[in-house]
């Protein structure tokens, strides 16, 4: 993607900063403003902590929403995990059972091979349950390793889906951000959803399974067993939470670290990184972030042990008065020898199942905790879902804005204030003015990227927010400053988004552009992969890929064409080109030029001049040169560019030409460098005194 970027295209965000050094200090030893992020989820979750009891009863909700996640993916899938489970409990119990009537033959008075014969039955009873469970953990298993890939690929997918319908100012929102990177861990979670749902399910069936065999057994054991599971499970609890606020406590700086990792492999400025000998300051920035990243993962570890060492002593014990009254009971006589042995397997059983349903309740938890976070921002999109009209539009023939205002999230001041202004089908209309007076913004703004925050933007008298944004895009064609540079064919970069129509008018497109001296150069035509990164692909220049970005805005069949410094990688020749047919492409369109070099705009039917978010001047090229104010004040700082008149081998200026013709001789009239396509008269540049326009 092209890094050539405007400084309002940078929205105003303010990330909390750390401190910098006493002033009394040297500048180069001050750290300055550091690059960190106060999540509002963090602060949300700071308020409302999450509670072990919370956690507790939240578990079953987890269950149904991994089963409601996998049934959208495979139901046939879901109802034979739910069979397995329900049948591997029930093999459980017939096998505990089994065990009292193999004891009970074992320890009869007898021979050894009576007892062995009396006692085959339920040995086989007991050897046809054990491989009947073992086969449905197999099923079990295998269902599982084909819904976990799907479920999340299915959660990326509804999370994509939020994100490409939120509106395009979200991306302006630190919060987004944040929202979206929690949202991520979510989805990169959910395939273990269903494996800790399940694992769970199998627990609580085998639980269920002894805990019946237990109480046949006597009453009394149950309880103590539950007792016996509840401090590590507390415990656990306790460490899952941990873990989680620690995650989303260092969120922030995960970004960055991701953000600077980007900086230090991306090849795009990978030229910069080397030149600038940068690499050492970004190292030891990465490495002190992760220090602190290390810092408090530490901390959580031991919080997290402290707690399982308590659960763990509190939990020994509670097992030893279980083991003790079973003991007792033995001694009372209220129990037999080979009910104490069932029970002893029983109790196990149960034990095991309950310290697994703790272990993987604990790990389901902490899923669901992220889960929580992706469901969120599939529900709201971070709480900026597009919320717009079902309207229709036609291509618009007349859009106006009318006491528009917009203002940044965070920004101290409005980047648009009290625009009104109009543009018609037919018609050049040129936004000009200095770094951060507006222009993007504003283009942005008469495309319905985004919504103004007062006034209106209509489109045939139809304000943009009642407007369908879809049907409304298919009427627009952008050639954005930051054009992306898409792993596609050739083809593909100039159809993008759009239907294909055949060739013929992908190569005319690329006629206009100048794309089709790049197509013919490459080695497959319109089927060369424009991806030097993968295999088989070829790389462009810059100016190349702008060519193409031209290409796929001329090949859509749009009422609106918006052009950001549509030509700024392009050589002399191939820019001559687009202004020249510009006229020609705004026959049947309104055309939005936002431009810095001043020559470029002489095209334009009408000129309107921003300065810091108002609209100070409006004109036709030879009104605002001709007249004192901004436009010219630029225009003639264009053309001086400090070198003497009698240095640039250009005839000295005697007074009978204007200063910004700057000898430049005929039908220019101070248009430097070259014909835009319009006759030298209608530049609008005064003709020199004493001679006739």
């Amino acid at each position: 993607m092209s890094r050539t970027t405007e400084q309002e295209e940078q929205p105003p965000k303010q990330p909390s900063a750390q401190p910098s050094e006493s002033p009394s200090e040297p500048s180069a030893e001050r750290p300055g403003e550091e690059l960190r992020f106060r999540p509002p989820t963090l602060t949300a979750l700071e308020k409302r902590p999450v509670t072990t009891r919370a956690m507790a009863r939240r578990l079953p909700q987890l269950v149904r929403r991994s089963l409601a996640l996998a049934w959208k993916v495979d139901r046939t899938a879901v109802v034979a995990l739910l069979v397995c489970q329900a049948l591997s409990g029930f093999f459980e119990a017939f096998g505990l059972l089994a065990t009292t009537g193999t004891i009970t033959a074992l320890i009869s008075s007898g021979h050894i091979t009576d007892r062995l014969r009396d006692a085959l039955p339920s040995i086989a009873v007991l050897a046809g349950a054990a491989g009947l469970r073992a086969l449905l953990g197999i099923a079990v298993n295998n269902v599982s390793s084909r819904l976990s890939p799907r479920i999340s690929r299915e959660a990326e997918t509804q999370m994509l889906n939020a994100a490409i319908n939120a509106e395009l100012a979200a991306y302006d929102n630190p919060g987004f951000n944040d929202k979206w990177d929690a949202a991520d861990r979510g989805a990169e979670v959910a395939r273990d959803l269903i494996t800790e749902s399940q694992q769970l399910m199998a627990c609580l069936s085998s639980l269920i399974a002894a805990a019946g065999v237990v109480t046949v057994l006597h009453p009394a054991l149950l309880p103590l067993l539950l007792l016996a599971a509840l401090p590590q499970g507390i415990a656990g609890m306790k460490a899952a939470r941990v873990q989680y606020e620690t995650s989303r406590a260092i969120s922030a700086d995960r970004r960055t670290l991701g953000l600077l990792r980007w900086y230090m492999v991306d090849k795009d400025i990978a030229d910069q990184l080397r030149s600038g000998t940068m690499a050492e300051f970004l190292l030891k920035r990465y490495r002190a972030i992760g220090a602190r990243v290390d810092a408090a993962t530490d901390k959580a570890v031991h919080r997290g042990a402290r707690y399982a060492v308590l659960g763990a002593l509190a939990g020994g014990l509670a097992s030893g008065l279980v083991w003790a009254s079973l003991a007792l009971l033995l001694g009372a006589g209220q129990m037999s020898v080979a009910s104490a042995g069932t029970a002893v397997f029983a109790l196990r059983t149960v034990g095991a199942s309950l310290q697994g349903m703790v272990g993987y309740g604990t790990r389901l938890f902490r899923t669901g905790l992220y889960l929580d976070d992706w469901a969120e921002f599939i529900e709201e999109a971070g709480g900026h879902r597009m919320r717009r009209g079902a309207l229709v539009p036609a291509p618009p023939r007349v859009i106006r804005t009318e006491g528009l205002t917009y203002a940044y999230p965070e920004s101290d001041a409005p980047a648009l204030d009290d625009v009104t202004l109009e543009v018609r089908r037919g018609e050049v209309l040129a936004l000009v003015g200095e770094n951060g007076s507006g222009k993007t913004t504003l283009s942005k703004l008469l495309t319905g990227l985004y919504l103004p925050t007062k006034g209106m933007v209509t489109w045939d008298g139809v304000g943009v927010a009642e407007l369908d944004p879809q049907a409304m895009w298919r009427h627009t064609a952008v050639v954005p400053q930051d054009y992306a540079h898409w792993p596609l064919s050739a083809r593909d970069n100039i159809t993008l988004g759009q239907p294909h129509g055949g060739d013929g008018r992908v190569r005319e497109a690329a006629v206009h552009s100048g794309a089709q001296e790049v197509v013919d150069g490459l080695r497959s035509g319109l089927d060369t992969l424009l991806a030097r990164q993968w295999w088989g692909g070829v790389e462009l220049s810059g100016g190349q890929w702008q060519r193409i970005a031209l290409a796929r805005a001329f090949h859509r069949p749009a009422g609106l064409l918006v052009m950001d410094e549509p030509t700024s990688a392009l050589d002399a020749r191939a820019e001559h080109r687009i202004f020249a047919g510009l006229r020609r492409m705004a026959e049947d369109r309104a055309v939005v030029l936002v431009t810095h070099r001043l020559a470029n705009v002489a095209v334009a039917d009408r000129i309107v001049v921003l300065e810091r978010g108002r609209v100070i001047q409006q004109g036709t090229f030879a009104e605002l040169t001709g007249s004192p104010g901004l436009f010219r004040e630029l225009w003639e700082l264009q053309n001086d560019r400090g070198v003497p008149e009698h240095d640039r081998g250009l005839p000295e200026n005697d007074g009978g030409v204007p200063e910004n013709d700057r000898g430049v001789p005929g039908n220019d009239r101070g248009v430097p460098g070259n014909d835009r396509g319009v006759p030298g008269n209608d530049h609008g540049v005064p003709a020199p005194r004493g001679e006739a326009p």
